[in-house]
């Protein structure tokens, strides 16, 4: 059988029907703002310390930028029109990841910290445990500590409060108590946070 030489097919119309082309969007993710030619608006307001603040026409703005040697960045897409910055994209997008960072590590994380009681737990058992959520609160973790009733053991519920209430009183000094003793399911749970220095 001959083979047929590969021809390859002409570009497809614009069909009427769909309506015209779409114009080419740039990744949200890698460019979350527009700049320059990716503005879509007719008129932008623009601001800033380099420019005469005010609304121009995306020519004058454009034309403006490239005059200064920078970008013209679409700051509020929302607003009517559009506000516009002329400045240097890449060292734009640096400071904002620079200030991201910053409030990131702002942010405080709230660690909490499980300690475990059986319902007759001995005293060395017990100050042991109490060291160890000292040392929790001190490092600025909150404390959720728990008694576990295993079957039948319920019936000691008012021993695992008591348990609990001495535990909040030993750790007085180190942590206010968010949630007195609550029973939820098979545990009686109290949660303590961190005194504020």
């Amino acid at each position: 059988m001959e083979k047929k030489p590969f021809t390859p097919r002409p570009p497809r119309p614009n069909n009427p029907a769909n309506g015209p082309r779409r114009p080419f969007v740039p990744n949200k993710e890698k460019d979350p703002y527009a700049t320059n030619e990716h503005i879509r608006a007719r008129e932008v307001r623009l601001v800033g310390d380099n420019v005469e603040t005010g609304i121009y026409s995306i020519q004058e703005a454009l034309k403006m930028a490239e005059e200064q040697e920078l970008d013209l960045v679409e700051i509020s897409p929302t607003a009517q029109p559009p506000v516009c910055k002329i400045l240097d994209y890449q060292k734009f997008l640096y400071q904002q990841k620079k200030r991201q960072k910053e409030q990131k590590a702002k942010a405080t994380k709230v660690v909490v910290k499980e300690i475990r009681f059986g319902p007759q737990t001995d005293d060395h058992d017990y100050n042991f445990k109490l060291k160890h959520a000292i040392g929790f609160l001190q490092e600025g973790a909150k404390v959720k500590a728990y008694v576990f009733f295993k079957g039948r053991s319920i019936l000691f519920k008012e021993q695992g409060e008591v348990l609990l209430l001495r535990f909040a009183s030993d750790l007085e000094e180190y942590g206010k108590v968010d949630q007195m003793p609550l029973l939820e399911g098979k545990r009686m749970i109290i949660m303590l946070s961190p005194k504020k220095k």
